[in-house]
């Protein structure tokens, strides 16, 4: 089967079951979770997929798994939690819980504090092959130090590797995005999908976690923005996607110009 640069129709577990292993370098995606959408009726297997993404990934490869809970019942699912730990049970190392906040929220409560984020775990094979960590600008830069400290188990204080009076340091693990018509994306036939996160947290992600020519995958390809934005980024592409209304959605959009 031809998985560079394609989009796929089919169920995902069944698609990648007919991939070779190890053949993927990065997976950003964002599953369907707690009903909290309604996507054609269709529904997944959670632990078939899981397992064949672990057998996909190459060694040292990274899956981006974007993913909240609903609140049922007077009470949040922890369908994120539970997640998370099966894909560590399988093998993956849970190499970073990220966050991803919203500007907005969609469900405002009347008795708990507005949600305004989902959960980005980075789930690795083994030690990530790549890290290309996006640095920031330091608000605050210690000229006549050039090291930090920490407090150790025992209650010491010891110098660490971590430079201070630098320009730039590498970016804190809450990344906070406009989300909605206009913001996520400017394709607005796009947002005939239900859920679409925005193309700069891809961009982001891919540019962390892979290199040009690598190929990424989105196995719930959806609005297709992991794939525009791998392909933009020079990357190889491959997504997955069972209903036929979305991957005419994903066609139209790899053809968009890129306005970042």
């Amino acid at each position: 089967m031809k998985i560079e640069n394609q989009i796929i129709q089919g169920d995902c577990e069944k698609v990648m079951a007919e991939f070779p292993a190890e053949c993927i370098d990065l997976v950003v995606t964002s599953p369907p979770y707690d009903n909290l959408r309604d996507y054609k009726g269709y529904s997944f297997n959670f632990e078939g997929i899981a397992r064949e993404l672990f057998r996909i990934i190459k060694q040292g490869g990274v899956v981006v798994w974007v993913v909240g809970d609903a609140v049922i019942d007077g009470s949040e699912s922890g369908t994120s939690f539970g997640q998370a730990l099966f894909f560590r049970e399988i093998g993956f190392n849970l190499h970073d819980t990220m966050i991803y906040q919203k500007n907005n929220y969609a469900f405002p409560p009347v008795n708990r504090y507005f949600g305004v984020f989902e959960y980005m775990f980075i789930l690795s094979k083994g030690i990530p092959k790549t890290t290309n960590l996006i640095r920031v600008n330091t608000i605050r830069q210690v000229k006549n130090n050039n090291s930090s400290s920490s407090r150790q188990a025992d209650g010491t204080v010891v110098k660490t590797k971590y430079e201070t009076g630098k320009e730039t340091r590498i970016k804190d693990n809450i990344w906070k995005y406009e989300v909605g018509n206009g913001k996520s994306t400017l394709d607005n036939f796009a947002f005939e999908h239900p859920a679409i996160f925005p193309e700069k947290l891809a961009v982001d992600h891919i540019k962390s976690w892979s290199n040009e020519g690598d190929i990424v995958l989105d196995p719930f390809n959806g609005s297709v923005t992991t794939t525009k934005m791998a392909k933009h980024l020079n990357r190889k592409y491959c997504g997955i996607e069972i209903s036929p209304e979305y991957i005419k959605i994903a066609e139209d959009r790899l053809k968009q110009e890129i306005l970042l």
